[in-house]
């Protein structure tokens, strides 16, 4: 579907965010492990959405953030980042095949022949291949959210930062997602800010919380097998109360 990709470790150093005169967090390095899908959680207001932004070298939604962020390979991240949002953001005025293909021409090209074929086979890999004419309009949530997906991975990035993307989904087609995700970004660098404990120890190989305030990074939870796991695995539960009990006592549930 997506030519291979070598996927760098992503580094963000002495991080610090300032809100209205208030330190939401200062000193903060966080490390995404290359090839793996590291998950974020902690209340709302305490700044993940924020260090999402800023790896994806995008302006914070508001205040003033510093820290550095580098590929552990030493190549620039610049260009090798696709970063997918709560929202679809999908253009209304322009069909699902169109949107997928929004990339070059953003960068101020035309989408190539190949390109039309490389979008087409990854909206049949999501299951859109019959929607591909479709505006945005007239498709499900959970429509919109598989092509704001595939428009991700038709960027073929090493790097894939996500932003709560499935939170606004039904359980059923957000497990379907959280499924069809895993499998389809096998391989690369993740994060997913997430408020779901459970939708954490699903997909994620290293889980981190983000707590307190001034807000800390805490231990690395690691949930045991392969992702996508099984809510009804007997050994989640216990990291399931884990991660309830790390929230609680930073001062947030997930919610």
């Amino acid at each position: 579907m997506t030519n291979p990709v070598q996927a760098p470790g992503l580094t963000l150093t002495g991080a610090a965010l300032r809100f209205a005169g208030k330190e939401v967090f200062g000193g903060l390095d966080l490390t995404l492990a290359a090839g793996r899908w590291t998950c974020l959680l902690g209340p709302s207001g305490v700044g993940k959405s924020s260090l999402l932004r800023q790896l994806a070298g995008l302006v914070p939604d508001g205040g003033d953030m510093t820290g550095r962020v580098a590929a552990e390979d030493g190549a620039p991240p610049e260009g090798r980042i696709a970063y997918m949002a709560q929202q679809d953001l999908l253009l209304p005025w322009a069909t699902v095949l169109e949107n997928v293909l929004i990339g070059p021409r953003l960068r101020g090209g035309a989408p190539s022949g190949p390109d039309r074929d490389r979008a087409r086979t990854i909206l049949e890999e999501v299951g859109l291949a019959e929607e591909s004419a479709a505006l945005p309009a007239t498709l499900s949530g959970g429509m919109r959210q598989r092509a704001a997906l595939a428009r991700t991975l038709f960027e073929n990035r090493p790097i894939v930062l996500m932003d709560e993307p499935f939170s606004a989904l039904d359980a059923i087609t957000r497990r379907r997602l959280q499924s069809l995700a895993v499998r389809l970004l096998q391989g690369r660098t993740v994060l997913l800010v997430t408020h779901d404990p459970m939708e954490a120890l699903r997909v994620g190989d290293v889980i981190l919380t983000l707590t307190g305030s001034p807000a800390r990074l805490g231990e690395p939870l690691h949930p045991p097998g392969r992702a996508p796991r099984d809510e009804g695995e007997d050994a989640l539960w216990p990291l399931h109360a884990d991660l309830l009990e790390r929230l609680q006592a930073g001062g947030g549930l997930a919610a």
